[in-house]
């Protein structure tokens, strides 16, 4: 049977590597992604074999011991780790932004340093721009961090940190007044730091400290927590880029991609909420047939099964633009915002599909319908995306004269 979804033009290289992962996923995920779920429990095992298969170095350059592979490769990775378990795909998100942000503006001193590492999997990435008091405003960033002798010192709140615990390696953005005089814009008086740090929580190095996980709706099992820096020391050669005031343009880029990521995972998680409302409705009899057979249900899956083709061409595309070199914020802002909300209406569908077992902590689908509101707000709510998208698009269709 043909699936939904299927990218053409790939290579025999990418037909593999997706292959590899999709029974992987079959296998070693979707087996027991729910109990895991359920307990809140990091998934060890499943990170530890995503690291033997070189997932976590997917699209780092093969100099720094990575794959070397394209945007498109790893966003239908994700595409497939999603399927079988959205936290897993946040997992390495978060570490494949910080990968990305140093490949694309790291010095070669820091290149040479963190990326065999993170290629590895020995060091394990998260980034972090939000605060307890601002959302999506960036511009309203507080933590700051004041130059002494060879060292900056850092002191502030962030929040919602997405491998809080479990990663070694943070890029923290912070406000930097040195060299940016009183009235520039906000924007460029910020600095990416690259602050090291051991798993764990409480302190975990000194004035550095990470509290115990939020406790979430949904998107479980990945450690989501808060980062306190007080007098937290961080040597000057750990500003990406040796550069201070380029931090928002890092994370911008950054973010870039990782919505091309969150298009993905929702590509993903509408994936398997329509399989298993396919699945169930032809199992399911009422009135002497199986629901599937009812009209009512039939027009239900062909609207599923139409916006996961559509999503999935738009991420598609999206990855593809940018892998080109070219400026993408239009069709990635687009992909994340069709994708997230095509993902939660499939998955409410799907959900309907099983009726009064959907509310039952025994099928799948509930899992799923906890999980497909987080990719809602993710990297940027859907009022941010079409705020993006209106933007770009008076420019593309601006009046002359």
């Amino acid at each position: 049977m043909t699936r939904l979804a299927q990218t053409e033009g790939l290579t025999d290289i990418q037909r593999e590597i997706l292959s590899t992962v999709r029974d992987f996923v079959d296998k070693e995920i979707l087996p027991v992604a729910t109990e895991l779920e359920h307990r809140d429990e990091y998934p060890a095992a499943i990170v530890e074999g995503l690291k033997e298969l070189g997932v976590f170095g997917l699209m780092i350059p093969e100099e720094y011991g990575g794959l070397g592979e394209s945007l498109l490769t790893y966003a239908l990775t994700v595409e497939e780790i999603a399927r079988g378990w959205m936290s897993v795909s946040g997992i390495i998100n978060t570490h494949f932004i910080v990968a990305y942000m140093l490949k694309q503006h790291g010095t070669q001193e820091q290149k040479d340093y963190f990326l065999p590492k993170m290629a590895a999997g020995e060091i394990r990435g998260a980034f972090s721009m939000s605060e307890p008091a601002l959302g999506s405003d960036v511009s309203a960033i507080s933590s700051k961090g004041v130059r002494d002798g060879d060292d900056y010192v850092l002191n502030g709140q962030k929040m919602w940190l997405t491998n809080g615990g479990s990663s070694t390696l943070v890029a923290v953005l912070c406000r930097t007044d040195e060299g940016h005089p009183e009235g520039t814009a906000p924007h460029k008086s910020m600095t990416t730091f690259l602050v090291e740090k051991e798993a764990g929580f409480g302190e975990v190095r000194p004035g550095l400290t990470i509290p115990g996980k939020i406790d979430k709706m949904g998107y479980k099992g990945v450690d989501t927590t808060e980062l306190i820096m007080d007098g937290l020391r961080i040597p000057a050669d750990r500003v990406l880029g040796g550069e201070t005031g380029r931090g928002f343009y890092h994370m911008m880029d950054g973010v870039e991609v990782g919505r091309v990521n969150v298009a993905a995972r929702g590509c993903g998680v509408a994936q398997r909420a329509f399989e298993l409302g396919v699945s169930y409705a032809q199992q399911r009899h009422t009135f002497g047939k199986p629901i599937a057979q009812h009209q009512a249900i039939q027009f239900k899956l062909a609207e599923m099964a139409t916006k996961v083709e559509a999503a999935h061409a738009m991420m598609v595309n999206a990855a593809r633009k940018k892998d080109s070199g070219q400026r993408n914020d239009l069709e990635a802002g687009m992909a994340k915002y069709l994708a997230s909300e095509y993902c939660k209406e499939v998955v409410e569908d799907a959900f309907r599909i099983h009726g009064g077992y959907g509310f039952s902590k025994e099928y799948e689908i509930e899992r799923l319908y906890r999980e497909a509101p987080m990719l809602l707000i993710g990297e940027g709510t859907a009022e941010i995306q079409k705020m993006i998208i209106g933007r770009r698009l008076l420019e593309e269709y601006r009046i002359q004269g």
